[in-house]
């Protein structure tokens, strides 16, 4: 009986402690070299908090473009004080999901996102999907950058 429980035991607790720090952004690990979201210190005078939002319901949907500007606020996107709220209190909006991070495998839907400008002095060129649990979790924790998701046609 100790062996039985022994046996079903171990691969549940393994899994727990593998799926731990999914979808967590601040998990351990060593980036890899140069993924897309990257970012970069931009020369001095350069407009701060400038970005350029495209938003598609799917791969093959025509994408949704907005500008927004959060000092001072500003530009075409629907929710300017929201966006702007949600990149402020996220720690680092931008950061890619490293590759070696495990990630639950939820599918969040087709949904696809650029980011490309300057936000608080840095070059922004990021890319966000729904593709999995860490992606999803990344996803949801701008949510109010992307806007209203265009529907899928």
């Amino acid at each position: 009986m100790r062996y039985r429980t022994l046996l079903f035991a171990s691969p549940g607790l393994a899994m727990v402690l593998s799926l731990a720090a999914c979808g967590d952004e601040q998990a351990k690990g060593t980036p890899a070299d140069k993924p897309s979201g990257t970012t970069s210190v931009q020369p001095s005078g350069t407009p701060a908090d400038t970005l350029t939002i495209n938003v598609k319901a799917s791969k093959e949907a025509p994408a949704k473009t907005w500008t927004l500007n959060c000092e001072p606020p500003g530009g075409d996107h629907p929710k300017v004080a929201d966006a702007c709220a949600a990149l402020t209190k996220a720690k680092d909006p931008f950061k890619p999901v490293p590759k070696e991070q495990q990630c639950t495998m939820i599918y969040g839907g087709p949904e696809l996102a650029t980011v490309k400008g300057t936000w608080q002095g840095k070059e922004i060129n990021a890319e966000f999907s729904r593709d999995d649990g860490c992606q999803l979790h990344r996803w949801e924790q701008v949510g109010p950058l992307f806007g209203p998701v265009p529907k899928v046609r």
